[in-house]
C-alpha cells in the first residue's frame, strides 16, 4: 500500500474535499507545486488554476480561484477563495460567465481600469473552470 496523507480543501462556503491522497498538484503563484506524503512544511499562496489530486490511484481535478496552502508532513490544507471538484462544476453558468467577461473586455477599457481588471479575472476563472469541467 502506498503512502498518504491528509488533504482538506475548504472554500467560504463549504469543505470541498476532506480526504486521504497519494498525491496533489496545485497551482502556486510562482508556479505549479506537487506535494507528495512526507513533504516539507512550507506555505504557499495559489492563483487560478487546476489542483490535481490523486487519490486510491485515481486522478481527481478540481478548479480553484486562489487562496493558500499549508503543507505539513502529513497533511496538506488548501484554503482555496473558490474551488470546485470537476464534476460539480455547472458548465452553463460558467459559459455565461466566460461570455459576461468577454463583453466588458470589449469596452474601450485601459489595462489599469478596475473594471477592466475585474473583467480579466472572471474571463480567467470562467475558462479554468470551463477547462477543470471538460475532465469530469
Amino acid at each position: 500500500m502506498s503512502e498518504k496523507f491528509s488533504l482538506q480543501i475548504i472554500s467560504p462556503e463549504r469543505v470541498v474535499f476532506e480526504g486521504e491522497v497519494e498525491a496533489v498538484y496545485a497551482p502556486g503563484k510562482e508556479g505549479e507545486f506537487g506535494v507528495l506524503p512526507g513533504h516539507a512544511p512550507y506555505l504557499v499562496q495559489l492563483k487560478i488554476g487546476e489542483l490535481r489530486i490523486l487519490k486510491d490511484n485515481k486522478w481527481t481535478c478540481a478548479a480553484i480561484s486562489g487562496g493558500f496552502s499549508e503543507v505539513e508532513y502529513k497533511s496538506m490544507k488548501i484554503l482555496a477563495e473558490a474551488a470546485e471538484l470537476s464534476h460539480e462544476i455547472d458548465v452553463e453558468r460558467a459559459k455565461a460567465a466566460k461570455q459576461r467577461a468577454e463583453q466588458k473586455l470589449q469596452k474601450n477599457l485601459k489595462a489599469d481600469d478596475d473594471e477592466f481588471i475585474l473583467a480579466q479575472a472572471a474571463l480567467e476563472r470562467a475558462l479554468n473552470r470551463l477547462k477543470v469541467a471538460e475532465k469530469s
